[in-house]
């Protein structure tokens, strides 16, 4: 009962986050590709929102998504072919095929993951329903658990083949078929995003550690028949987004991980706090030092497999460092490893201890939900302007560097009847026609940093062009000159 309360508390938490956090960078490629054009046409000159809308809401076929993936992007196709069908479902249904219907997919699949986490709890003796808070309270878990990517879906395999693997470890007849179906899990798993591997690969190095070769082997065969499909479209997408991440140094790698993984459980609490961060960013450290010295004091052997697929995501994240000479490290991608740091914190923590993390945890996940400065702003952006109401003024938005992530938001939170033009850098539009111009100050990605400044520069050296008013996000200009 206990734990059925905690999914559905699970659901009513991620479900106010899906549909109150602003939408994503990243989300908006989701959609794009589940929806047939992972590079929207967007018109050239001005259009209105309605008039795009169905870049939002279309289908695409299984082999469009994947010939999308393998010629722009860096992620294989399991979790955008889910996405694909959960739509079209949900469009059948009162949910739709927006933002948030493709976000509840997220959240479905994180009630999963949360009931895998009770299951590994059994098996390995550890309190089911401390293991599950731990987790959801996670802002890392929470986070991912939220937005339309991928990390839900891997993350609920590996949590499957974890559970496989334990089950094959008690189970006296059924070991090969066991570790086999736990191998096809972590598979699948990679399928959905590669960084999941290293879960499996730290499952595979803890079976043969304890010598279980009954369970070893078969686990290895059914992980290696997803090999080909990972290499097929690996291959392909090595040299995409070339330049995502900063050159690699061991000493900033290391500090960009422990900053990282804190924020993985706590979130952005030091943020919150202003001109207290400091201090509250400390106080959270001492609080790690503390949970991992109740780890360390109470270890059993039986914890090994957890705490191998804890230590599985930053040292497989400093090798990817190592070998492509980048830094491929950010918070939802530690978020791999949080419900199994949940479960070892569940067994090793004392309550009074425990109680005072998921406290803690919980003011994060507040943040999460409500807290504007750990959301991206395309979405807010949009809402400001709306309401400005100057329905005949022109909105100029950036296009970004691919067209996806920073118009993609934006547009969807946008009034039907908004006055939108998109500006690619280094373009100079004519805007002679125009009386009202709001330009949108969005600096998401390099292409917008760029394509801001210099249309920021080219407004203010203009005599006929004069600022009215100025926010964080929004700066309008009215034509003084009277020839236009």
């Amino acid at each position: 009962m206990r734990i059925g309360t905690i999914l559905l508390a699970a659901l009513l938490i991620l479900g106010c986050g899906a549909w109150l956090r602003a939408p994503e960078y990243d989300e908006a490629y989701s959609i794009f590709l589940a929806a047939g054009d992972a590079r929207p046409a967007w018109p050239v000159g001005v259009f209105q929102p309605e008039d795009v809308r169905p870049f939002y809401t279309g289908d695409a076929s299984l082999t469009a998504i994947a010939a999308a993936l393998r010629n722009g992007d860096v992620h294989p196709p399991l979790y955008f072919w889910l996405l694909e069908y959960w739509r079209r479902l949900a469009g059948q249904c009162w949910v739709g095929q927006g933002w948030f219907a493709a976000r509840l997919l997220s959240v479905l699949l994180s009630l999963i993951s949360l009931a895998s986490i009770a299951w590994v709890a059994a098996l390995t003796e550890i309190p089911a329903s401390a293991a599950m808070l731990l987790a959801l309270f996670s802002y890392g878990f929470a986070y991912t658990g939220i937005v339309a990517r991928g990390f839900t879906l891997a993350q609920a395999l590996d949590l499957l083949g974890i559970a496989l693997m334990l089950l094959a470890d008690r189970s006296r007849r059924r070991k090969a078929s066991l570790g086999f179906a736990a191998g096809l899990a972590f598979g699948a798993a990679a399928f959905s995003n590669y960084l999941a591997v290293f879960v499996g690969l730290a499952a595979l190095l803890w079976t043969c550690l304890n010598r279980r070769r009954r369970r070893l082997l078969p686990a290895a065969l059914g992980l290696a028949m997803f090999l080909p499909a990972l290499l097929y479209f690996f291959h392909a997408q090595q040299h995409s987004r070339i330049g995502q991440f900063q050159q690699f140094a061991l000493s900033h790698a290391i500090l960009l991980l422990a900053k990282d993984f804190g924020a993985a459980i706590f979130g952005g609490l030091p943020i919150y706090a202003g001109r207290a961060g400091g201090i509250v960013a400390a106080l959270l450290a001492s609080l790690i030092v503390i949970c991992a010295g109740f780890i360390v004091k109470n270890w059993e052997p039986r914890l090994a497999l957890l705490a191998l697929n804890v230590m599985s995501l930053p040292v497989g994240l400093l090798a990817l460092g190592l070998i492509f000479n980048n830094t491929p490290i950010e918070i939802r991608y530690l978020a791999f490893a949080i419900p199994y740091l949940a479960l070892l914190l569940a067994q090793t923590l004392p309550p009074a201890w425990r109680y005072l993390l998921l406290g803690v945890q919980a003011c994060g996940i507040i943040g999460l939900i409500f807290a504007p400065s750990t959301m991206q702003k395309q979405g807010f952006a949009a809402r400001q302007a709306a309401r400005l109401d100057m329905s005949a003024a022109l909105v100029l938005l950036p296009y970004g560097n691919d067209g996806v992530g920073i118009p993609g938001p934006f547009i969807a939170a946008a009034p039907d009847r908004m006055r939108i033009e998109l500006i690619k850098p280094g373009a100079q539009p004519d805007f002679s026609g125009e009386k009202t111009v709001i330009l949108a100050l969005l600096r998401g990605d390099d292409a917008s940093k760029q394509t801001t400044s210099s249309m920021l520069a080219s407004f203010n050296a203009n005599p006929c062009w004069s600022p009215r008013s100025t926010t964080e996000l929004l700066k309008t200009y009215v034509r003084t000159c009277k020839n236009f």
